[in-house]
Protein backbone atom coordinates (compact mmCIF):
# COMPACT_ATOMS: atom_id res chain seq x y z
CA UNK A 1 0.00 0.00 0.00
CA UNK A 2 1.23 3.63 -0.86
CA UNK A 3 1.47 5.53 2.26
CA UNK A 4 0.26 8.33 2.79
CA UNK A 5 -2.69 8.55 1.29
CA UNK A 6 -6.28 10.79 1.58
CA UNK A 7 -9.31 9.52 1.14
CA UNK A 8 -12.37 11.65 0.90
CA UNK A 9 -16.12 11.01 -0.05
CA UNK A 10 -19.04 13.70 -0.27
CA UNK A 11 -21.48 10.82 -1.93
CA UNK A 12 -24.14 11.38 0.67
CA UNK A 13 -25.59 13.78 2.71
CA UNK A 14 -21.77 14.72 4.54
CA UNK A 15 -18.53 15.85 3.40
CA UNK A 16 -15.68 13.02 4.81
CA UNK A 17 -12.02 12.85 4.70
CA UNK A 18 -9.49 10.64 6.12
CA UNK A 19 -5.52 10.54 6.25
CA UNK A 20 -3.91 7.03 6.66
CA UNK A 21 0.08 7.57 7.03
CA UNK A 22 2.28 5.55 9.32
CA UNK A 23 1.57 7.70 12.11
CA UNK A 24 -1.63 6.67 12.22
CA UNK A 25 -5.45 7.67 11.00
CA UNK A 26 -6.88 10.74 10.71
CA UNK A 27 -10.95 10.42 10.18
CA UNK A 28 -13.22 13.55 9.69
CA UNK A 29 -17.11 13.12 9.50
CA UNK A 30 -19.42 16.48 9.22
CA UNK A 31 -22.96 15.65 8.29
CA UNK A 32 -24.54 18.23 5.82
CA UNK A 33 -27.03 18.40 2.92
CA UNK A 34 -25.24 21.19 0.89
CA UNK A 35 -21.94 22.93 0.90
CA UNK A 36 -19.50 19.42 0.24
CA UNK A 37 -17.65 21.86 -2.63
CA UNK A 38 -17.08 24.65 -0.06
CA UNK A 39 -16.30 22.25 2.63
CA UNK A 40 -14.06 19.75 1.07
CA UNK A 41 -10.44 21.49 0.14
CA UNK A 42 -10.58 22.93 3.54
CA UNK A 43 -11.24 19.76 5.29
CA UNK A 44 -8.85 18.37 3.36
CA UNK A 45 -5.81 20.58 4.14
CA UNK A 46 -7.08 20.39 7.71
CA UNK A 47 -6.41 16.41 8.14
CA UNK A 48 -3.07 17.63 5.96
CA UNK A 49 -2.05 19.80 8.77
CA UNK A 50 -3.35 17.45 11.40
CA UNK A 51 -0.92 14.77 10.50
CA UNK A 52 2.05 17.11 10.07
CA UNK A 53 1.72 16.35 6.18
CA UNK A 54 2.18 18.96 2.73
CA UNK A 55 0.00 17.98 -0.56
CA UNK A 56 3.63 17.32 -1.87
CA UNK A 57 4.24 13.79 0.87
CA UNK A 58 0.67 11.99 -0.45
CA UNK A 59 1.57 8.96 -2.49
CA UNK A 60 -1.72 8.22 -3.51
CA UNK A 61 -5.99 9.36 -3.24
CA UNK A 62 -8.43 7.42 -2.43
CA UNK A 63 -12.55 8.81 -3.70
CA UNK A 64 -15.75 7.65 -3.00
CA UNK A 65 -17.61 6.86 -6.26
CA UNK A 66 -21.01 6.37 -4.88
CA UNK A 67 -23.84 5.13 -5.14
CA UNK A 68 -25.45 8.64 -3.79
CA UNK A 69 -26.02 11.44 -4.80
CA UNK A 70 -25.00 12.39 -8.39
CA UNK A 71 -23.59 15.96 -7.71
CA UNK A 72 -22.30 14.84 -4.63
CA UNK A 73 -19.82 12.01 -6.52
CA UNK A 74 -19.36 14.95 -9.05
CA UNK A 75 -17.71 16.91 -6.49
CA UNK A 76 -15.28 14.44 -5.17
CA UNK A 77 -14.25 12.57 -8.38
CA UNK A 78 -13.49 16.03 -9.69
CA UNK A 79 -11.66 17.12 -6.99
CA UNK A 80 -9.86 13.59 -7.09
CA UNK A 81 -8.75 14.27 -10.68
CA UNK A 82 -7.71 17.68 -10.16
CA UNK A 83 -4.97 16.78 -7.15
CA UNK A 84 -4.12 13.67 -9.33
CA UNK A 85 -3.49 15.33 -12.15
CA UNK A 86 -1.60 17.98 -10.13
CA UNK A 87 0.20 16.32 -7.64
CA UNK A 88 1.40 13.41 -9.77
CA UNK A 89 -0.64 10.78 -7.89
CA UNK A 90 -2.97 7.53 -8.43
CA UNK A 91 -6.22 8.12 -7.62
CA UNK A 92 -8.01 5.64 -6.73
CA UNK A 93 -12.47 5.26 -7.06
CA UNK A 94 -14.01 3.35 -3.80
CA UNK A 95 -17.69 2.38 -3.80
CA UNK A 96 -19.36 2.30 -0.53
CA UNK A 97 -20.42 -1.09 -1.55
CA UNK A 98 -16.58 -1.81 -1.85
CA UNK A 99 -15.96 0.07 1.59
CA UNK A 100 -18.80 -1.64 3.19
CA UNK A 101 -17.18 -5.34 1.92
CA UNK A 102 -13.46 -4.38 2.92
CA UNK A 103 -12.06 -6.77 5.26
CA UNK A 104 -14.97 -8.96 5.52
CA UNK A 105 -14.76 -13.21 4.51
CA UNK A 106 -15.92 -14.00 1.10
CA UNK A 107 -18.26 -14.85 0.09
CA UNK A 108 -20.54 -12.26 1.08
CA UNK A 109 -23.18 -10.03 -0.33
CA UNK A 110 -23.86 -6.42 0.59
CA UNK A 111 -27.27 -4.42 0.49
CA UNK A 112 -27.94 -0.99 0.68
CA UNK A 113 -30.65 1.03 0.96
CA UNK A 114 -31.30 3.00 -2.68
CA UNK A 115 -34.29 4.55 -1.37
CA UNK A 116 -37.92 4.18 -2.92
CA UNK A 117 -38.42 0.40 -2.56
CA UNK A 118 -34.75 -0.53 -4.06
CA UNK A 119 -31.37 -1.64 -3.35
CA UNK A 120 -28.03 -1.91 -4.38
CA UNK A 121 -26.43 -5.27 -4.37
CA UNK A 122 -23.40 -6.45 -5.17
CA UNK A 123 -22.13 -10.10 -4.39
CA UNK A 124 -17.95 -10.31 -3.16
CA UNK A 125 -17.01 -13.93 -4.22
CA UNK A 126 -13.91 -15.30 -3.52
CA UNK A 127 -12.37 -14.76 -7.09
CA UNK A 128 -13.45 -10.91 -7.05
CA UNK A 129 -16.04 -8.99 -6.94
CA UNK A 130 -19.35 -8.86 -9.24
CA UNK A 131 -21.02 -6.19 -10.80
CA UNK A 132 -23.30 -4.09 -8.42
CA UNK A 133 -26.81 -4.10 -9.50
CA UNK A 134 -29.76 -2.53 -8.19
CA UNK A 135 -32.84 -4.82 -7.39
Amino acid sequence: MLLPILAFDTSAAHCAAALLWDGGLILRDEPMAKGQAERLMPMLEEVLAEGGLGWRDLKALAVGTGPGNFTGVRIAVAAARGLSLGLGIPAVGVTRLEALAYGLPRPITVIEDARRGEVYVQDFLPQGPEAARLS
